[in-house]
């Protein structure tokens, strides 16, 4: 398993399509949260790295897809799921491994934003006038929200052999699971009666946003935490219930 974990990760930084995504990736988040005038932390004013929290679900819906679209159709289109099924890893094992790697590549590419609190406390005014336990908080979520993509694009790789439906799958999933509750609770008017409300509320607390803005707030909430879980859980036990099928 530790081999194939670490096969994993030097595939994805042995060429320089690994670096061109994570560069990508940062150039993007830089440029939202100090560049344009929408978002930048200079317009708004405050010391507050809103815009970076907002923003870098929406690059995680196409980011993680496409980092984890190869992990296995890759292996079925090449012909070498078939030898990796004669080693002595089991189907979990193996699901286990190439999901580890790609939450490496995860919290690699989240990492550097840490910097920015950094920053922002440095140009604050006072100095450190910053929330730390609301960044933290947000830093949370977005590594358990990363996770979670990762597990949903991991499932989405196992349904194909083709990388490009992986990805297309992978995307669409995230953008489900991350923006579709939400839409679907603001259609239901939260006035009609008690029982559309609680309905809606419902709905509402399934979506992966509401569990990553409640986290936000700066107070780890375990049913926060074990929700996310939860999914991570679910998409990799039918990742290897969908290979073991097959």
């Amino acid at each position: 398993m530790k081999s194939l974990f670490f096969k994993e990760l030097t595939s994805f930084f042995g060429s320089l399509i690994g670096y061109l995504v994570l560069s990508l990736f940062l150039l993007a988040l830089g440029l939202i949260v100090w560049v344009f005038p929408e978002s930048s932390v200079f317009e708004y004013g405050f010391a507050d790295l809103e815009s970076l929290f907002v923003y870098t679900p929406y690059v995680f819906t196409f980011l993680i897809p496409a980092v984890a679209m190869r992990s296995l159709a890759e292996e079925k289109r090449s012909g070498t799921w078939e030898l990796l099924m004669t080693s002595p890893l089991s189907v979990t094992q193996i699901i286990l491994a190439k999901y580890l790697a790609i939450l490496v590549v995860v919290f690699l590419a989240l990492l550097p934003t840490l910097g920015y609190a950094f920053t922002l406390s440095v140009l604050g005014d006072p100095p450190g006038n910053l929330d730390l336990a609301g960044f933290f908080g947000s830093w949370l979520g977005l590594l358990m929200i990363g996770a979670t993509f990762a597990s949903v694009g991991l499932f989405s790789s196992a349904l194909t052999s083709q990388q490009v439906v992986a990805f297309v799958l992978g995307v669409f999933l995230c953008f489900a699971l991350y923006f579709g509750f939400s839409a679907l609770a603001d259609l239901v008017p939260w006035d009609w009666s008690r029982g559309v409300e609680d309905w809606s509320r419902g709905v509402e607390e399934l979506s992966l946003s509401y569990h990553y803005t409640s986290l936000g707030r700066g107070v780890i909430d375990s049913r926060d935490v074990f929700f996310l879980l939860g999914m991570v859980w679910v998409f990799l036990g039918s990742a290897v219930l969908v290979l073991k099928k097959k």
